[in-house]
């Protein structure tokens, strides 16, 4: 009942979309929009293909799981078993990885080089932390970093918080701190660190893996985000650390006997990382069902 609703309310907003953008085919990232697509083309002959990427590593509500899309891509087989035991025909799950900025898998360069490009200490350990004030205990996780006692670095981007911001570069740091109020350059921050340090939401998460950056959660938000945790802490490619004393004791933990257990997670989430999703995903929208005819009239070409 609810999803129906939801198509109901939102078909007006999709009717407008459609006839301004005139869509060859359509990917949804959001669960609510499948609803009013699949209502506004109900009786029509003509469809657009359309397909729903699956944002979150395991725990997934069943709206994600719409059975007249053309297609659903999931991140994993986890998720396309629970789309299945949903009634998602199998024959529309299609497992590409959760999409990712392909920046991640282009940059090929050694951490070391990149740290030194980005003006970086080229050999210490590199903790980045991604968020804003909105991440609750940031503030307070960075704070333990700081006085942590061992040779190490940190990189904070603050996601365009001036507030937050001004208070990083004015902080009293004891380590290398480098504070970005903004950067476009995430998946190059993510290639020259060693450690992440944020939320437990999907895309950052996912990022993560791809860029083969171990995590330490700080936070999680119950409900879609558990998953993401739960996952990534069972292959062990993150830690959960939702307190002072506990990124005290994951670090330390990290960094003892030669960082031994931080190069097994960062193998863990390089194994769990698929940094060419995106490609994977683009890929299936270009060989859409009907999209031979469209991309002859609209003569469309693809740059490989």
């Amino acid at each position: 009942f609810l999803e129906r609703s939801i198509g109901v309310l939102l078909v007006d907003t999709m009717r407008e979309l459609f006839t301004k953008y005139k869509p060859d085919v359509v990917l949804s990232t959001y669960p609510w929009y499948q609803a009013a697509i699949s209502t506004l083309f109900t009786g029509r002959k003509n469809k657009v293909p359309q397909y729903t990427a699956v944002t979150d590593l395991s725990t997934v509500h069943r709206m994600w799981f719409h059975k007249k899309v053309t297609g659903c891509m999931v991140p994993n087989t986890l998720v396309a078993e629970l789309g299945m035991s949903y009634g998602m025909p199998l024959e529309k799950i299609i497992i590409t990885g959760i999409p990712v900025s392909p920046a991640i898998s282009k940059e090929k360069r050694a951490k070391n080089d990149i740290r030194k490009e980005l003006g970086w200490q080229p050999d210490l350990p590199t903790i980045l932390a991604v968020g804003s004030k909105r991440v609750e205990r940031l503030i307070d996780s960075l704070n333990v970093i700081n006085h942590f006692g061992a040779p190490i670095q940190v990189a904070v981007v603050c996601g365009k918080d001036e507030n937050l911001f001004r208070e990083l570069t004015h902080f009293e740091w004891h380590i290398p701190a480098y504070i970005y109020e903004y950067s476009d350059q995430v998946p190059t921050l993510m290639k020259a660190s060693d450690l992440m340090l944020c939320k437990a939401g999907g895309l950052i998460v996912t990022e993560s893996l791809a860029a083969g950056l171990p995590m330490m959660l700080t936070e999680i938000i119950p409900g879609q985000e558990t998953g993401n945790a739960e996952y990534v802490t069972a292959y062990g490619a993150a830690d959960m650390a939702e307190s002072p004393i506990a990124i005290l004791e994951c670090l330390s933990h990290l960094m003892k006997e030669d960082q031994a257990l931080l190069k097994k997670r960062s193998a863990n989430a390089k194994f769990l990382g698929q940094p060419e999703s995106a490609y994977a995903a683009a890929d299936i929208l270009w060989k859409a069902p009907g999209m031979e005819v469209r991309k002859s009239v609209r003569h469309i070409l693809r740059d490989e």
